[in-house]
């Protein structure tokens, strides 16, 4: 049976939702599940946590715990991906060193000063495993949840051997739900095409029997002034498509928003939340590991993580079709070939499949170019080791750019590359242009 591996076990709600998936499956019941964390401590927590749910299910499938990375994914058949390196501590200092220089943020894991630097760290250890995986895995199958999604599954198939990797990510899927129950229609009844880049893909078709739906949208939103009031309404409004991030996240990727503080209050955007989340997240895992250590377990609860799903059909053949991030190489045809893009794939035994989707409307693949130009020159920057791409990273970055003038960006560079010391890539660390 399959070999599947956790690497960033540790993370452990998210673990508990994969597992609860994989080990309900009655065709995975025998799998062998591999937990790797660098943290000891959280590391027995997950093992103490999917030992547990095997004993509290009644099935057969095998545990293993490594501290070492290399002993977890050999011979592995699937890697799922959900790193946070850094952990708070690194988090922190992407919010409140930019803060101190007036640069706002929400999540500052996807792009902004805040998203470049959490892939500035990320891609090092990435690259590592992308290597591992190279030798001692080479036919499996990578799954990454990890932000920036748009750098990270790029600097692994980049900067590695690897290129078996697929990022995934509910954010096109949620959208497409929420556009049905805003208009009112079955999700199952209607017709979608999404894609372009994740958290900033586009429903490109949104119909149903041959009526585009798009017109019930502009009819809700004429009746109810208060949605004008979401970023992603005014971003369909402008652009005609609608978006597949929340309005506080996708308020980050764009220069309208963010950097003015009556647009911040007026599209309501919860400047810094995702420290509350982080928070509340620390308290869920210490609430879990008291309940594992009482005897108490954990619930399991069926969810449909894609990457569980994805690996019960590339197991059984049951085809479905999930969102991935995949390499470009002309899937969509104006925006760079290079590129990670979020595209429809059909999946079943013979894999992941990615959907060519052709021409994007120009304005776009205009915005997700922009959007991109932060994601190359950070992917190349971390590959590299150099520090002006930092530097160009961040004066591309739109929402960094409508803040601060030249000089400000590149001193919050110089101060974040500080902070984050050991973490960044050595040229990075070492060099100043």
């Amino acid at each position: 049976m399959a070999r599947i591996v956790l690497v960033g076990a540790g993370s452990i709600t998210f673990a508990k939702n994969l597992l609860s998936d994989l080990l309900t499956f009655p065709e995975l019941t025998e799998s062998t599940i591999v937990l790797h964390d660098i943290d000891q401590g959280r590391l027995d927590t997950a093992e103490a946590m999917t030992r547990w749910m095997v004993t509290e299910l009644g099935i057969g499938a095998k545990v293993e715990a490594h501290a070492d990375r290399r002993a977890a994914v050999d011979g592995a058949d699937y890697v799922i991906n959900e790193i946070a390196v850094g952990g708070m501590d690194a988090v922190r200092r992407d919010f409140d060193i930019p803060a101190a220089y007036g640069v706002r943020q929400t999540i500052a894991d996807t792009l902004g000063i805040g998203g470049i630097f959490r892939a500035l760290r990320t891609i090092p250890v990435m690259v590592g495993l992308g290597e591992d995986l190279a030798e001692l895995a080479p036919d499996s199958t990578l799954f990454t949840y990890t932000n920036p999604m748009s750098m990270i599954p790029w600097a692994v198939y980049a900067g590695t051997p690897f290129r078996n990797v697929v990022g995934v990510c509910h954010a096109a899927r949620d959208t497409q739900r929420t556009l049905a129950r805003m208009v009112g229609v079955p999700e199952e009844e209607i017709s979608f095409l999404t894609a372009g880049v994740n958290h900033q893909a586009f429903v490109l078709r949104f119909e149903r029997d041959g009526e585009n739906l798009y017109r019930r949208l502009d009819a809700l939103i004429e009746r109810e002034p208060e949605l004008a009031r979401r970023v992603r309404v005014e971003v369909y409004r402008n652009f005609g498509y609608f978006p597949t991030e929340s309005s506080e996240h996708g308020s980050e990727y764009l220069p309208w928003f963010l950097s003015r503080e009556e647009e911040v209050a007026r599209y309501r955007l919860p400047v810094g939340v995702y420290l509350e989340w982080l928070a509340d997240g620390w308290e869920e895992y210490e609430f879990h590991k008291r309940s594992l250590e009482a005897g108490r377990g954990v619930p399991i609860q069926r969810g449909e993580e894609l990457a569980t799903l994805a690996i019960h059909s590339m197991e059984t053949g049951t085809r479905r079709m999930i969102h991935g991030n995949v390499r470009n190489d002309g899937l969509i045809s104006n925006l760079p070939r290079e590129a990670t893009v979020e595209v429809p794939c059909h999946v079943d035994r013979a894999g992941v499949q990615p959907v060519r989707v052709g021409e994007l409307p120009a304005q776009v693949a205009a915005l997700n170019r922009t959007f991109l130009n932060v994601s190359e020159l950070t992917v190349k920057a971390a590959l590299e080791g150099r520090r002006d791409h930092v530097y160009q990273a961040a004066l591309l970055d739109p929402n960094t750019a409508a803040t601060l003038p030249v000089r400000r960006i590149r001193e919050l560079v110089d101060d974040l590359i500080a902070a984050h010391g050991d973490l960044l890539p050595e040229g990075i660390r070492d060099s100043h242009v």
